[in-house]
């Protein structure tokens, strides 16, 4: 028969179980890894989209310069003195067709919605001012003031027409036996 068990240990340092501490290190490992292969293949992707769009942009910038050259080009042969009469005239062309574009029928018809029946419309004229807006210059008459007063407060709280200015007024003549006055009414007619 054999003695007692007595353990021994006979190496420098105690016996550790290790196992769940070396697993859990390979498995943190394992997740960085894949942690870094994701990040490699994020920026392979982010480079390659970087690249496209330095090749965009230079390519943009290519026709930028080449759009700058063409219009100082033709920027200077606009200047030219041969051509200024031409640019004039087109000039001319372009707001005779802005003018041409306001309808004279609307134009009455929305002015017979605000004129009383004792007030005689004499002229208009319509023009464009210089922020594309229509203004138009008229010569009204009545056998007494009150009705054209009565005129310009429908013009002012009309939503087509606007502010309206009395530039001046003539008293009965004999040729002519009606009060005259002269007003400047914008117009909201889109063109």
């Amino acid at each position: 028969m054999r003695g007692p068990w007595i353990p021994v240990n006979l190496s420098d340092e105690p016996f550790k179980k290790n196992r769940t501490a070396l697993l859990a290190s390979i498995v943190a490992a394992v997740v960085l890894v894949a942690i870094l292969a994701t990040q490699i293949v994020m920026i392979k992707r982010e480079r390659r989209a970087a690249r496209r769009n330095r090749g965009t942009l230079a390519q943009l910038d290519t026709q930028f310069q080449s759009l700058n050259r063409d219009y100082a080009r033709l920027s200077a042969q606009l200047r030219q003195p041969v051509n200024t009469a031409v640019f004039d005239r087109s000039i001319f062309l372009n707001q005779l067709l802005q003018r041409k574009g306001i309808s004279w029928t609307r134009m009455f018809a929305d002015l017979e919605a605000v004129f009383p029946p004792n007030v005689r419309l004499v002229a208009v004229r319509p023009y464009l001012t210089a922020d594309n807006q229509v203004q138009l210059d008229m010569v009204v008459g009545s056998t007494n003031p009150e009705p054209v007063i009565d005129l310009i407060k429908k013009l002012e709280s009309s939503h087509v027409f606007g502010a309206t200015a009395l530039l001046s007024s003539q008293p009965p003549s004999q040729n002519e036996p009606i009060y005259r006055y002269r007003l400047s009414v914008s117009y909201a007619q889109k063109l």
